[in-house]
């Protein structure tokens, strides 16, 4: 009786030992997934902080109104708006070509004419210099009646985030009042730009922000002659003057308001 007394009591230690081991063994294992789960969190999360922040800097105006972002029209040295005779209603060149236009930036003039090339989607309001289309696309928008602001190399981060905010006012629709791109003048752009044989490839002096549209009369908008292209340089980024651009000068005030 003793001897099965001690198997017993034997037996008792060692199931307890092994009950033991198996709990310290499913904490370790655990353990090691928590961290797992922590480091892939991190990893996650190190990859979108980038775009979760750039967001975030641009969500911030969403209950802002449009003509409150950015330094009022006249706090942003916003010159009066100029028009010029406009050229190139319906000259299609063949995508791919090089056009010269004669202002800078173009507010009108030849275009590329090419399904998912040109004009540029609608769904895009903001682009930065890497993904930018070409100006031959660009101005096919503005045919259209579009409103490009354009922006130099000189602005700053902030500048720019005033800019996406502002495209973001315009997005998630396809009303053609919010007929809108946001986008860079680069230094490529400057050498496709030449006026009366002189080389004009830069903003006026002190301005880093241009407004552009192509207008044409709303009674008769494929009348070549009535057509112009309409400019407003600022020295830096106003939803003021953008709104009251867009408002003064509609997408309806174009050679073919109708098309996407």
């Amino acid at each position: 009786m003793a001897n099965k007394s001690l198997n017993k009591d034997r037996r008792a230690v060692i199931d307890n030992i092994r009950k033991k081991q198996g709990r310290s063994e499913r904490a370790r294992g655990a353990a090691i997934v928590g961290v797992c789960i922590v480091i892939a969190l991190l990893i996650v999360g190190a990859a979108a902080w980038g775009p979760i922040t750039g967001y975030f800097k641009s969500s911030k105006y969403d209950d802002v109104a449009l003509q409150d972002i950015g330094k009022s029209t006249k706090a942003a040295g916003c010159q009066k708006v100029t028009e010029t005779k406009a050229d190139g209603n319906q000259n299609h060149i063949a995508t791919g070509t090089e056009q010269t236009y004669t202002t800078a930036p173009p507010a009108f003039g030849p275009h590329w004419n090419e399904a998912n090339v040109a004009p540029a989607d609608m769904s895009r309001k903001f682009y930065s210099a890497g993904d930018r289309p070409d100006l031959e696309a660009l101005v096919h928008n503005l045919e259209h009646g579009y409103t490009i602001v354009w922006y130099d190399n000189t602005v700053s981060e902030d500048e720019l985030n005033l800019l996406r905010s502002i495209g973001d006012k315009f997005a998630g629709t396809s009303n053609f009042r919010y007929k809108f791109i946001a986008a860079p003048w680069t230094a490529a752009d400057q050498k496709e730009t030449a006026v009366a044989g002189d080389k004009k490839t830069e903003f006026p002096s002190g301005t880093h922000i241009a407004l552009t549209h192509w207008y044409a009369d709303p009674k008769n908008p494929t009348e070549a002659s009535t057509q112009k292209g309409v400019f407003q340089y600022c020295e830096g980024v106003s939803g003021e003057a953008i709104k009251d651009f867009m408002l003064k000068y509609p997408y309806t005030s174009t050679p073919e308001p109708q098309a996407m």
